[in-house]
């Protein structure tokens, strides 16, 4: 359904070292920064940040949420770890099984510390989710 994610940034640099090193947990290489954006892909798709083109300040959408697909429990932890180790923060429970309409997911929801450096898609930015069970 979807070829590609993008987000709004205020500061491109920030942005491109906090995915590289989040992505990377997934495996996915550095980003590829093209002028005012970066994007980072992988067999699952592409990521991108971008500034926004009219000029104006990046803000964000208050209860969207993006989701990124890990292999395994241990890369939903170290996915969540190396966010928080880069400014994000906690804004539900810590990893672990979720149940939700018969579905159960290993995930956890984090959202950005640094709001005003780092303009996220909502204040629920990381979303890990894997089918368990």
């Amino acid at each position: 359904m979807f070829s590609h994610v993008m987000i709004g940034t205020n500061d491109l640099d920030k942005a491109k070292s906090f995915y590289d090193a989040l992505l990377g947990t997934l495996g996915t290489k550095p980003g590829f920064v093209d002028r005012h954006r970066v994007f980072w892909r992988n067999k699952g798709g592409t990521f991108s940040v971008s500034k926004p083109i009219d000029g104006n300040a990046a803000t964000f959408a208050n209860g969207g949420t993006i989701g990124f697909v890990a292999g395994s429990t241990e890369e939903v932890d170290a996915f969540h770890k190396t966010g928080l180790a880069n400014g994000a923060r906690t804004c539900e429970d810590p990893p672990g099984i979720r149940e939700a309409s018969g579905v159960k997911l290993y995930r956890v929801f984090a959202r950005s510390r640094r709001q005003q450096d780092l303009r996220r898609a909502s204040p629920r930015f990381l979303t890990r989710i894997r089918k368990v069970g």
